[in-house]
């Protein structure tokens, strides 16, 4: 029968971990990301190939945002 250990190993702090390294910029980018968007609320015309739209310039930008969130997603999962 295998001993389990009972020291204690010393704790690492929360912001040194790995996970949070890699989701702590990436959370501070989207909070301001969408700060700037919605602060944006006039509206705007769009033009969609054929037809142009008007809509409030922040729903464009939260696409855009949207759509690029999703092509990165796309890429990295290909790349793996």
């Amino acid at each position: 029968m295998a001993r389990t250990s009972t020291a204690k190993q010393p704790r690492t702090s929360f912001l040194s971990r790995p996970g949070v390294r890699r989701v702590a910029p990436f959370a501070l980018i989207t909070a301001i990301a969408l700060i700037f968007i919605f602060e944006n609320n006039a509206s705007t015309k769009i033009r969609l190939l054929i037809p142009e739209v008007t809509m409030p310039l922040w729903g464009a930008l939260l696409i855009a945002w949207a759509l690029g969130i999703l092509a990165f997603a796309f890429a990295r999962h290909r790349r793996r």
